[in-house]
């Protein structure tokens, strides 16, 4: 039911899915569906964790040991699937749009995720020696969402090309201020 809902959410958005559609599509009956997710809204969550736990995410780079933390800064500006065609951008983004209600349950979900997103930032800038980490992450992740916007209006997957680049000014000027030598 999640991977029916995840290529119909992927392919015409969240808001022109239907219930009916993603039991169709499952296939599964709609009881046995509505068994399973009573909402809508309970339907996206579970579609929304399951992609931040898969590791298909942007956020899912600065968690891998095995990558030194630079490259994980760098890992943010690649899609994570560079084979998708069209480029998606960023799920959690795509589902606050959808969900405008700061209150509802499923953008404050995504709200959730870009707040861990900064958290993980946070902490490999200060791996990396970083003095003040979190007004760079925060300019990071901003660089991130937007790069992963615009690789998705544009149909692009190598956009982030050019956050990257931004990337790199901003983390060295601040690992250079970090050891004193500005």
């Amino acid at each position: 039911m999640l991977a029916a809902a995840a290529r119909l959410f992927a392919t015409q958005g969240i808001g022109a899915t239907g219930m009916e559609q993603v039991a169709e599509e499952a296939p599964v009956s709609k009881r046995t569906l509505y068994a399973h997710f009573r909402t809508k809204n309970d339907l996206v969550i579970a579609h929304l964790q399951g992609l931040a736990q898969s590791g298909a995410t942007l956020e899912a780079v600065l968690t891998r040991e095995d990558v030194p933390p630079r490259d994980r800064i760098r890992g943010l500006f690649d899609q994570p699937v560079a084979d998708a065609a069209p480029v998606r951008g960023c799920p959690f983004i795509d589902a606050a749009v959808e969900f405008p209600d700061p209150e509802s349950a499923v953008h404050s979900y995504a709200r959730e995720q870009k707040l861990r997103m900064v958290r993980l930032i946070t902490a490999v800038l200060t791996e990396l020696g970083c003095r003040e980490p979190l007004p760079l992450a925060e300019q990071l992740a901003t660089l991130a969402d937007g790069a992963a916007s615009r690789a998705m209006v544009l149909d692009d997957p190598d956009y982030g090309r050019h956050a990257r680049a931004a990337a790199e000014v901003l983390l060295d000027h601040a690992l250079r201020e970090g050891t004193g030598q500005d």
